[in-house]
């Protein structure tokens, strides 16, 4: 793959601490050398160098180029999969367990934004929105589950009244306030802890995509132009990765999705619509997204495909979906649109885990990745430095390999994802 430069996003538009960082060229040794630069791979180059290993990040195209400067900037609670699916894989404790990990990578976030002075504008506050009855049943069982079995009450049941001062939407029946999400510029983030892992004496290298990995007692990884020799490979590649470690791969599959950035909409007429200016997401299992942006825009996201073809007009695509939500947005058009691709697992859990005794991997975040990327970061570390029972935990999620085989594992869930819509549109 030729390396790129990062997509033509808002967010790409308004970087900070966007710089050019060197191609590998040559030879290097290293204590660690991981693969992939977005939110795991800079995570656990930061946490290494702070523990003081000698550590290389090889990057095909540029920091932060994948879905780590492409998502949809929302800080959620929980799992994708559920805490009920949690708690009936693991266990009520190691459940328990699993849930506290996610609250700490929220806190992981405030507490790298606060000590690295990253500018990425983390605003407080998330909604999810009701969008049938079906949905206020489910959202009422998870609040008081969540309450009683995990010790969260940060969630609020809201009225169909009382959701208008949420998101001003005739869409939405009421929602579930989190006082615990919120919502960043996630480039922004991903630049921040990148810069910060430099600092800690991270060496960080761009436009380097490796094409080899080889595992063993001396692992490394290969580039065009160079390769890095390491006593422990770590793979950060997520629905980017491809085929470099097979047996990995077919439990990941790449979804698309895609995002726009509606032109500024002035002050007033932003807050209008999102007025407490909360992240939001709806309820469906695909699902909808959006916030505002700090110049007034509104950051609409969805239209996921499972084939990772994006619709032939995705301007338009967009503005169909969002003026459904937002009827007064009919006179208003896209600045910015764009796509990437996500990585899912089939059980929509996150696959932590590691290939003998020093090769270890993190990806399928399936739509969570904001929040668990600070903590595969930080338990990929504290493995490597010997205390491994926390990446044990995550380690004991099922994670199914898709069925299909190479050629027919992405229309296979094509038609999987097919019928998810559907049941979207029962009452």
């Amino acid at each position: 793959m030729t390396p790129s430069d990062h997509t033509q996003s808002y967010y790409a538009a308004t970087a900070r601490g966007l710089v050019e960082r060197p191609a590998l060229d040559g030879d290097l040794q290293a204590d660690v050398c991981v693969v992939g630069g977005g939110y795991s791979g800079v995570s656990v180059a930061l946490n290494l160098a702070e523990r003081g290993y000698s550590v290389v990040l090889l990057e095909a195209n540029r920091i932060g180029w994948g879905a780590s400067g492409r998502n949809g900037g929302q800080v959620c609670s929980g799992f994708s999969a559920g805490m009920d699916s949690i708690a009936g894989w693991v266990g009520k404790d190691d459940a328990r367990k699993l849930f506290a990990m996610v609250e700490e990578g929220k806190d992981i976030i405030l507490d790298r934004i606060q000590r690295h002075a990253i500018d990425c504008g983390f605003v407080s506050g998330f909604f999810n929105a009701a969008v049938k009855p079906r949905h206020i049943t489910a959202m009422r069982e998870t609040m008081e589950n969540w309450s009683r079995d995990f010790g969260y009450d940060q969630l609020t049941l809201v009225s169909r009244d009382e959701a208008l001062g949420y998101v001003n939407s005739p869409a939405y029946i009421g929602g579930l306030y989190d006082a615990r999400g919120g919502h960043l510029h996630p480039l922004n983030y991903c630049l921040g802890l990148a810069r910060a892992a430099e600092e800690a004496g991270a060496r960080l290298f761009e436009r380097s995509p490796v094409v080899a990995v080889e595992p063993g007692a001396a692992p490394w990884a290969r580039t065009e132009k160079g390769r890095v020799r390491a006593k422990f490979l770590v793979l950060c590649g997520n629905a980017y990765l491809g085929g470099l470690v097979p047996q990995i791969a077919r439990k990941l599959m790449p979804m698309g999705n895609y995002i726009g950035a509606t032109q500024a909409l002035g002050a007033e007429r932003a807050r209008a619509l999102i007025p407490a200016n909360v992240a939001v997401s709806d309820w469906n299992f695909i699902l909808n997204y959006f916030r505002l942006a700090p110049d007034h825009r509104l950051l609409f996201g969805g239209l996921a495909s499972y084939s990772n073809v994006p619709p032939p007009n995705l301007g338009a695509s967009l503005k169909r979906v969002m003026t459904k939500i937002f009827p007064t947005l009919g006179d208003v058009g896209f600045d910015y649109v764009w796509g990437g691709r996500v990585g899912i697992t089939m059980e929509r859990t996150p696959h932590f885990g590691r290939i003998g005794s020093n090769v270890y991997f993190a990806h399928g975040y399936s739509g969570t990745g904001l929040v668990t990327t600070g903590m595969a970061g930080r338990i990929i570390a504290e493995a490597l430095a010997g205390q491994a029972e926390r990446l044990d935990l995550f380690a004991r999620l099922p994670h199914t390999t898709f069925p299909g085989g190479r050629l027919m594992r992405m229309p296979t869930l094509v038609l999987a994802m097919t019928w998810f819509r559907m049941r979207d549109w029962l009452p």
